[in-house]
């Protein structure tokens, strides 16, 4: 039987990982095949309009988009077909999502794609993982698309800081002594729209760990907010698992249901748990993206990972994930990461941070916020420096500049400046400096959290006031926001590592942090 090589499949192994053995050849697991979506071509141009700030051509509801986008049922058959002859089983199917999930052992899964498989151990455990290219029958090339989830190392990080205590936090000068604010008091401070979010449903995407109710309960209560409603969608056998880790998971999971809840308490809060692969990513966010039942309008992730950790074909598949939801009009903030300039990569290069890259995601990065009671008094971009956390950002190596950063610089340490050559990353900032952080209550016990974590669903919550005072949802913000930077309040002052803030644009805070009273009306 003839083969082809699935475009974009090649899988590199982690720095430093070691084989250790062939996997088991009985081992079941399951993997995500995405295919091709039916009138490609009207929804590219449909975005392409929406990305050119032209709202005339409509939003489209999921319904409409699941009867023109979906898959056709002959592809469908033809996956089925291929799947029948190696003994693999169909085991989840969705049209509108373009995913076909597989059930198969490791024996008939390497036959099926051409792939070994083996056990590998990495720094943080071991993975079942894959080197090379994944080939394909050829009757199923420019049919299937991705293929994913047969290697299942850990795909993203969770990107919050918390707080050091005693000695730890003693990381680098201050010109001011820490503090820490609720996330009201941050929306307050950027002067974010009245509002509680009532009749909007927000989307959180977690890869890991889990909340507990009383502690929520506790949380909100004590800021005398009201409690929303909150709850967990189980996607590829993922489930709210806390794990008792203020320092794990839990926190990424309590502190975006916190910020988010504190903001808009009346909202639906749902939380979407998969597992921490590049499968179980992808397949978070699209079931969030068509689900038809809560509809989220903003969708919060605050995962991710280095564009070069990343194969091809997963990141196009998220991107396209991310066109279809500005096709239905849902905003996608995303966290820009925590590790400046460079993603935490030692190649001594600078990397953004996937999927905040997406040029249809809004990228969130971060500040270092300081307030009397009324109102800010400095903010700048934050950056606890060497070894600390700082404001990812930077240019992607990946995604081409989108048209609404046209003609944009970044300004490089030293001052130089260069022109956009692909995607800028972020677009948007607020306050993500563990020593200005959000007091939050996490396992049973209070502390400070940071990172760009907090930031993405600090814009998630503002979205969904906007959404609710407006009866419109926002959808794909950037076009209008890049159009209107006097929507932002821009952070001129801080460098990320190898990029300085400055005047408009900055690979460090994007356009700026919320100028709340502006902002609605920009959008």
């Amino acid at each position: 039987m003839a083969k082809v090589t699935l475009k974009g499949s090649e899988r590199a192994a982690l720095q430093g990982a070691q084989v250790l053995a062939p996997a088991d050849p009985k081992e079941r697991l399951e993997v995500s095949v995405i295919v091709r979506r039916c009138a490609r071509t009207a929804l590219q141009t449909r975005v392409a309009k929406l990305a050119a700030g032209n709202r005339s051509v409509g939003l489209m509801s999921r319904e409409e988009f699941a009867k023109e986008h979906s898959v056709d049922p002959s592809d469908l058959g033809k996956v089925r077909k291929f799947a029948a002859a190696h003994g693999l089983i169909v085991a989840q199917e969705h049209a509108a999502r373009r995913t076909v999930v597989l059930s198969g052992t490791v024996e008939q899964f390497s036959n099926a794609f051409s792939v070994q498989l083996h056990r590998i151990a990495h720094s943080g455990g071991t993975y079942r993982g894959r080197t090379g290219a994944i080939q394909l029958p050829a009757e199923l090339d420019g049919i299937v698309e991705a293929v994913m989830g047969l290697d299942n190392r850990p795909q993203a990080i969770p990107h919050f800081r918390v707080r050091p205590t005693g000695n730890g936090n003693k990381k680098r000068a201050r010109s001011a002594p820490p503090v820490s604010f609720t996330p009201t008091q941050v929306a307050s401070l950027y002067g974010f729209p009245s509002g509680t979010g009532e009749g909007q449903c927000v989307a959180i995407i977690e890869l890991g760990g889990g909340y507990r109710p009383a502690d929520l309960n506790a949380y909100f209560t004590g800021l005398n907010v009201g409690s929303p409603k909150v709850s967990a969608v189980s996607v590829d056998h993922g489930n709210n698992v806390p794990t008792g880790d203020v320092n794990g998971p839990d926190g990424e999971v309590m502190l975006d249901i916190e910020v988010i809840g504190s903001i808009v308490p009346a909202a639906n809060i749902v939380v979407y748990f998969g597992p921490n692969t590049d499968a179980g990513f992808l397949d978070a966010v699209t079931t969030a993206i068509h689900d038809a039942t809560n509809k989220p309008s903003v969708i919060s992730i605050s995962w991710g990972g280095p564009e070069s950790a990343w194969t091809a074909q997963a990141m196009t598949a998220m991107d396209d994930a991310f066109q279809a939801a500005a096709a239905m009009g849902i905003t996608v903030c995303v966290a820009s990461g925590d590790s400046g300039s460079t993603d935490g990569v030692s190649d001594g290069n600078d990397h953004v941070d996937f999927p905040a890259s997406s040029p249809y995601a809004l990228g969130c990065g971060g500040t270092s916020l300081q307030a009397n009671q009324a109102a800010i008094t400095s903010e700048v971009v934050w950056n606890d420096g060497t070894n600390g956390g700082a404001s990812g950002g930077g240019i992607s190596s990946f995604f081409p500049t989108p048209g609404w950063q046209m003609g944009k610089k970044a300004t490089q340490r030293g001052g130089a400046s260069i022109a956009l050559t692909k995607r800028g990353v972020p677009d948007v900032a607020g306050d993500a400096d563990p020593e200005t952080g959000y007091s939050v209550r996490i396992d049973g016990t209070d502390t400070v959290i940071g990172g760009t974590s907090a930031v993405a669903p600090l814009w998630a919550g503002l979205i969904a006031r906007i959404n609710q005072t407006t009866g419109t949802p926002a959808g794909f913000l950037n076009p209008m926001l890049y159009s209107k930077p006097q929507a932002l309040r821009d952070i001129v002052s801080g460098s990320n590592g190898d990029f300085e803030a400055a005047n408009g644009w900055d690979a460090c805070t994007g356009l700026g942090t919320p100028n709340g009273p502006v902002l609605p009306g920009a959008i």
